[in-house]
C-alpha cells in the first residue's frame, strides 16, 4: 500500500536510444527512470522493470491514474498500451496531430510531426515566442513556433552519436572515442582530430541552421536546448535562452492537462 495519497501521472517519452519513464504530481516530476530502447521488449517485461523501481519511491502501480505517451517508436507502442491498461489499468493518451492541440501545425502534412515535437512545441510556448527548439537526441531536431505560438517547421539532422557512429563504420581504421569538447580545433593524433572534427562540426550545424532559420523567417526567436548532449554544447547555441532537459515530458504533462480541460 502507498505511503502517500495523491495519485500521479506517468510520462511515457519512448525515443530511438531509450525509453525515460517520469512519474509526476501535476505539473511537478518525482522521479525519471530510463529503460534501453529494445522493440522486443513486452508489457510484461516493462512492468516487472518497473514496479521495484516505484517501490523505491514509496510508490505503487495503483498510485497511477494517468498515462501520457511520447512515441516516435511505433513498434513499441502495442507493448506501451497493453502495459498501461494491465497493469495500470489505465488508457494511455499517445501525443499525436490527432488530438486536441493548444497550438495550430501549419504544414501541408501535419500528421507527420512527431509526438516528442509536438510535446516540444507545447513545453516552448511558456518562453516568448516565436521560439527554436533545438533537441540533441537520435536526431538533433530544430522546432519553430511563430510569434503566436503556431508550429511552423523544422530541420532534422543526425545526431552527434550517429555521425560518430557513421564515421568510425565507413573507415575501419577510425576508432570509437567519446564525444566532447577538444582543448583546441587542431587536431595533434586520430583521436584529438576525430574530437575536434565531430565537436567543431557540430557546433558549426548548430550556428549555420540557427542563422539561416532567423534570416529566413526574419525573427530573434528565443532558443531552448534540451537532450542528452546539450549541456556539451549549450556554451556554443548563439542567443541561447534556457537548457531544460525536461522539455519533452513538460510538454507532454501539458497536452495532458489540455485534453481534461477541451
Amino acid at each position: 500500500m502507498s505511503l502517500f495519497s495523491k495519485k500521479l501521472t506517468l510520462i511515457i517519452d519512448a525515443g530511438n536510444t531509450n525509453v525515460v519513464f517520469a512519474l509526476a504530481d501535476g505539473m511537478n516530476i518525482l522521479a525519471e527512470f530510463r529503460h534501453e530502447t529494445n522493440l522486443r521488449t513486452t508489457g510484461d517485461d516493462l512492468a516487472v522493470w518497473l514496479q521495484p523501481l516505484l517501490q523505491l519511491e514509496k510508490r505503487n502501480f495503483k498510485d497511477i491514474t494517468a498515462v501520457v505517451i511520447t512515441s516516435v517508436v511505433p513498434a513499441l507502442d502495442y507493448a506501451l498500451r497493453q502495459f498501461s491498461r494491465t497493469y495500470l489499468k489505465v488508457d494511455p493518451l499517445f501525443i499525436t496531430t490527432g488530438i486536441k492541440l493548444p497550438f495550430a501545425v501549419k504544414l501541408p502534412q501535419p500528421e507527420q510531426v512527431g509526438a516528442d515535437r509536438l510535446a516540444n512545441a507545447a513545453a516552448a510556448r511558456r518562453y516568448p515566442c516565436p521560439a527554436i527548439v533545438i533537441d540533441f537526441g537520435t536526431a538533433t531536431t530544430f522546432d519553430v513556433l511563430d510569434g503566436d505560438g503556431n508550429y511552423i517547421g523544422g530541420v532534422i539532422a543526425p545526431g552527434p552519436q550517429q555521425s560518430l557512429r557513421a564515421l568510425t563504420d565507413a573507415a575501419a581504421k577510425l576508432p570509437h572515442i567519446h564525444i566532447t569538447r577538444p582543448a583546441r580545433a587542431l587536431g595533434y593524433d586520430t583521436v584529438s582530430a576525430m574530437q575536434s572534427g565531430l565537436f567543431w562540426g557540430y557546433v558549426g550545424l548548430i550556428e549555420g541552421i540557427l542563422r539561416q532559420l532567423q534570416n529566413e523567417n526574419g525573427i530573434a526567436a528565443s532558443i531552448v536546448a534540451t537532450g542528452g548532449l546539450a549541456k556539451l554544447f549549450q556554451d556554443h547555441i548563439p542567443g541561447l535562452t534556457t537548457l531544460d532537459s525536461d522539455i519533452t515530458i513538460k510538454g507532454a504533462l501539458a497536452l495532458l492537462e489540455y485534453q481534461k480541460g477541451k
